[in-house]
């Protein structure tokens, strides 16, 4: 079984920073594309931040120049860096992944979620 774990959520004032992680974990063949989605109190799910396995980025016009993502050298996992943060940034944050499990096919698994609270 494959399953997608994060940290690193919390509360943070208007201007602040925090990091948010995630990690894969089980029977893994390869894992393609990593990103982070978040949805508001009231409002669908968004995407954040994408990243493959060949670097590539993408990112949501709302956080360019304030979030990075990138991924560790096993690629198993992927890190949210969120600088200068707004309260409407305010969320749960949901890691998301395309993974080869061994054994099997492409599956797209999602973490369970991290509260980022951005308010003074």
């Amino acid at each position: 079984q494959v399953q997608l774990v994060e940290s690193g959520g919390g509360l943070v004032q208007p201007g602040g920073s925090l990091r948010l992680s995630c990690g894969a974990s089980g029977s893994i063949f390869r894992i393609n594309a990593m990103g982070w989605y978040r949805q508001a109190p009231g409002k669908e799910r968004e995407l954040v931040a994408t990243i493959t396995s060949f670097g590539c980025t993408n990112f949501a016009d709302s956080v360019k120049g304030r979030l990075t993502i990138s991924r560790d050298r096993t690629e198993t996992t992927v890190y949210l860096q969120m600088n200068t943060l707004k309260p409407e940034d305010t969320a749960v944050y949901y890691c998301n992944a395309d993974i080869w499990p061994i054994g099997g096919s492409n599956i797209e698994v999602w973490g369970q979620g991290t509260l980022v609270t951005v308010s003074s």
